[in-house]
């Protein structure tokens, strides 16, 4: 029977398999946890539902034996381990005077109260209740040194060192005095970003100021971590800089730091190297070169909300000590896999047997005294390196829902499983209100081998010449209905997330792949959006509909191409086909004039073995006419259902809008292309901006509009989906597509925000009555924030996948391959090499020992590497084309296989 500590010191030990079963979880002990951690309240919450774990909830404050009364005087606190003492002392009577005999009295279990709080253990002592420390019961079970490094014993630490130590960090702002500044405009209020170039160097973006305020070193960062909302106050001008032009990096930097170091003995908050890296940049940007490009600066104060959750790396092999025993607790460094993350020090007693393993961690606490943070051990995931560590390390780094479907969401699956089928009979309830339109000739465009088929199209002519265009979206919501356990399981997983190798579903298979997916010879439920289209592609008119199809085939983008191509094939499907890309192509001239943007990211195809997944070789994605004939007809659908939508329900309509990027987010960019080109970027709207994006041209060099586009994208907000009645209608806009208004319909198989807007459209259209979650802007608003982190999650692990599976396609592997310049700084420059649509850093130290000496001219963007082949000096520009080496190392601070780049000219 735990107490509120026990739980918040050792909750990822509650969760193991192997460590307790039968668990006693008091109602004082969940209302205070609710209190103190939502997060850790809602996992306690998931395992008194675990049918294997057998967490029994007791309501003590609801049983008269059990109840306590607070006294005068006493606190909060006092009360509650009072009820837990009493609820463990009256349970332990209960089960004794349960058993009747001696025999039976013997084998009953023992009632034990375990608390991390040594008053609390002192009373029960005294009060004759079974009692003892998470650390002390743990101590007792099989593979102890294994669970006891899960114990978060921060608490412990700050207890014993009594307050004597010496604080290195400032101490954080009152709450009080916080928000007073927050309302003055003295302090501001934004989440903490660190570079990936400079660890030294984090940004947090608050509305007061244009530029994004520059957070320079440790002590001005004081302790927050990236993702953290942070209270910052604004330096005095004079202290203003220019953001970094050096490559800094904690791991060549600190690199024999001793993780066995006293916190607040020897430690300072700066180490020497970091001052003089830090020195060198005030220096330089003292100079003629920061002129113009400053930014202001801040310093933390506070954080309101810490974004700390597990991490993923690898014990730090230079500090551990060696010949140790095992079972002596140790204190070693974990390198996290992301580098924007501080060192952790993990106190560990498996340190033999964690070196070369990627393990999961937590942070527990980052005190004034300590220069890093302090975490423990959750569990090993394997060999750094292999398939099987390195896949579940990015889907646990990005915090993507993987683990199977609980019974409860398998549950609402039908009952007929994969035998499910239409309704023959008309009168049946599941075709009330449906179109018969299994006599059109639909047909599904796809990447090769995809199974959960969202979409089909069908296009006709008309007696009057016009046509009908119908997109058939699967129609998932028939399946999964508001606020059951399967609904709500997608609403937590947000989206299907698509890896290399695998696919991590937003619902179950036999939906996603079977009775949802729109495969092609048998009949389908779908909702229709078809309407009536002139030969200029200008729409007459649209009609909704939940409809029953049927696909007659499912094209790859390729074979869908060679048909339309093809002169041979005359027949009605073909012909559809040739409609639709006809009219596509004048949809989407129509909407580039309107200012619609034509970004870029890298696009390339790792190709596994079919039989191993090994990667075999790295291509780069090829679009065809029929990607954009795809891409079009999904536009529109999802114009006309935002539409449709927000006329129906104005205040809570699920939209998705594309903010309109502040001109100084595109500052560096137009400077770069002025400087480098004499190419001039206008960003006065999206239709400027994508008139000039398609002036910069280099008549020798067919991929430098790809690459400026590329840069341009990252310069560009994030799109985000939202409840329409939290903005305002000039708000909606979405900048890249040049949409009034917009959503997303057209994949609810794999996105949570389609399947919402399907119930919406479908209470629209009078088919059924809208679920009242979704008349609720508050519950609706708490989707949105998730769908967006989980949308955005979904898509880093993606990235990571592709770059992990790259990095293994060229292990052993030495190629020599063009690349562009995207990026120069003071000791290096980021190329980014198009075939395999990665970028990689080429530091001066790589390539030569000693370090070559480097001129940096930042107002041409201009690297001169002195020293180079025969003694010429080597100039490196911005955007210049160079062939750089390609290999594979193992990258020591984060343990990845990552591509190594050398200049060869």
């Amino acid at each position: 029977m735990p107490d509120t500590n026990a739980l918040l010191n050792g909750m990822d030990l509650f969760e193991q398999a192997s460590g307790f079963r039968d668990v006693v979880v008091l109602q004082t002990v969940l209302e205070e946890l609710r209190n103190r951690s939502l997060p850790l309240f809602n996992r306690v919450v998931a395992l008194t539902k675990s049918e294997d774990k057998r967490f029994y909830l007791f309501f003590n404050d609801f049983r008269q034996e059990t109840y306590v009364l607070r006294e005068p005087n006493e606190s909060i606190n006092d009360r509650n381990d009072r009820a837990v003492r009493r609820a463990a002392s009256w349970y332990a009577a209960h089960v004794r005077k349960a058993v009747e005999t001696a025999r039976a009295l013997k084998q009953a279990p023992e009632i034990i109260m375990l608390s991390d709080d040594r008053e609390n253990l002192r009373m029960a002592k005294a009060q004759q209740v079974k009692a003892c420390s998470l650390s002390e019961y743990v101590s007792g079970l099989e593979d102890a040194d294994r669970l006891l490094d899960m114990i978060n014993t921060s608490r412990h630490d700050q207890i014993a060192k009594g307050g004597a130590s010496e604080q290195i960090y400032p101490e954080y702002y009152s709450l009080s005095k916080m928000k007073t500044g927050l309302k003055e405009g003295t302090l501001h209020q934004g989440i903490f970003n660190v570079s990936p170039y400079n660890y030294l160097e984090g940004t947090v973006h608050v509305p007061a100021f244009d530029k994004s305020l520059l957070v320079l070193g440790r002590e001005s960062s004081n302790r927050a971590v990236s993702g953290d909302v942070v209270v910052v106050e604004v330096l005095p001008k004079g202290q203003w800089k220019a953001p970094s032009v050096k490559i800094v990096d904690e791991e060549s930097l600190n690199r024999n730091e001793n993780a066995e170091t006293e916190e607040g003995e020897s430690e300072a908050v700066v180490t020497e190297q970091e001052r003089r890296a830090l020195q060198e940049e005030v220096k330089r940007t003292q100079g003629k070169t920061g002129e113009g490009r400053s930014q202001p600066t801040a310093k933390v104060v506070g954080v309101i909300k810490r974004n700390w959750r597990q991490y993923v790396g690898h014990i730090d092999a230079k500090s551990t000590s060696e010949g140790q025993q095992s079972r002596r607790q140790q204190t070693v460094f974990l390198l996290p896999m992301d580098k924007r993350i501080p060192k952790i020090r993990l106190r560990t007693r498996q340190t033999e047997g964690l070196v070369g393993r990627r393990i999961l961690v937590t942070i527990d606490a980052w005190e004034q005294d300590s220069r890093y943070p302090v975490g423990h051990f959750v569990r090993s995931l394997g060999e750094l390196e292999t398939q099987e560590a390195e896949t579940e390390a990015l889907l646990l780094e990005y915090d993507v829902q993987y683990r199977p479907f609980p019974k409860a969401v398998l549950d609402c699956l039908p009952e007929e499983g994969h035998d499910w089928k239409v309704p023959i009979s008309t009168d049946d309830p599941g075709l009330r209100g449906r179109r018969d339109l299994r006599d059109l000739l639909i047909c599904s465009i796809d990447p090769v081998g995809c199974q959960d088929i969202d979409d089909a199209l069908h296009a006709r002519k008309l007696p009057n010449g016009n046509y009908e265009v119908g997109v058939h979206i699967a129609d998932v919501s028939n399946f999964v209905k508001p606020g059951n356990a399967m609904d709500a399981e997608a609403s937590q997983r947000g989206t299907t997330v698509y890896l290399v190798d695998k696919r991590i579903d937003m619902l179950p298979m036999l939906l996603g792949t079977d009775l949802c997916s729109l495969k092609p010879y048998v009949e389908r439920f779908a909702f229709s959006t078809i309407w009536e289209v002139t030969p200029e592609a200008k729409i007459v008119s649209s009609t909704f509909t939940k409809s029953v199809i049927k696909s007659r085939e499912a094209f790859s983008y390729e074979q869908a191409q060679l048909r339309i191509d093809d002169r041979s094939q005359k027949d009605d499907l073909t012909n559809g086909m040739r409609v639709l890309l006809a009219l596509s192509k004048k949809l989407k001239a129509a909407r580039m004039d309107a200012g619609a943007l034509n970004l870029a990211s890298p696009e390339v195809r790792v190709q596994t073995d079919s039989e191993t997944s090994d990667p075999v070789d790295v291509k780069t994605k090829e679009l065809l006419d029929t990607n954009s004939l795809v891409e079009e007809f999904m536009l529109l659908a999802n114009i006309s259902v935002a539409t449709k939508i927000h006329q129906a329900f104005p205040q809570t309509a699920l939209l998705r809008r594309h903010a309109s990027p502040p001109s100084t987010n595109f500052e560096q960019l137009s400077n770069q292309l002025t400087v480098k080109r004499n190419l001039r970027l206008s960003t006065s709207s999206s239709k400027a901006l994508a008139d000039s994006l398609d002036k910069c041209i280099d008549p020798n060099e067919p991929f430098f509009n790809t690459l400026i586009r590329i840069l341009a994208t990252r310069c560009m907000m994030s799109a985000e989906y939202f409840c329409s009645g939290t903005q305002s209608y000039d708000d909606f806009r979405h900048y890249g597509l040049a949409s009034e208004i917009y959503t997303h319909f057209t994949s609810p198989i794999r996105r949570y925000a389609d399947l919402e807007a399907h119930r919406q459209l479908a209470a629209a259209i009078g088919y059924e009555e809208l679920d009242a979650s979704l008349l609720s802007k508050q519950k609706l608003e708490e989707v949105c924030k998730n769908i967006n982190v989980r949308h955005r999650n979904a898509q880093m692990a993606g990235r990571a996948s592709i770059e992990y599976y790259v990095g293994q396609a060229l292990k052993g592997q030495v190629i020599v391959e063009p690349g562009f310049v995207m990026r120069v700084f003071e000791n290096g420059f980021v190329v980014f090499v198009p075939r395999f649509g990665i970028e990689g850093l080429i530091r001066l130290r790589d390539m030569a020992t000693p370090e070559p000496k480097g001129v940096f001219d930042a107002d041409e963007y201009v690297l001169t590497i002195e020293g180079g082949s025969g003694g010429k000096p080597i100039r490196i520009d911005l955007f210049q084309k160079v062939n750089v080496r390609i290999s594979d190392y193992k990258e020591e601070g984060t343990g990845k296989r990552k591509v190594k780049m050398e200049l060869v000219r």
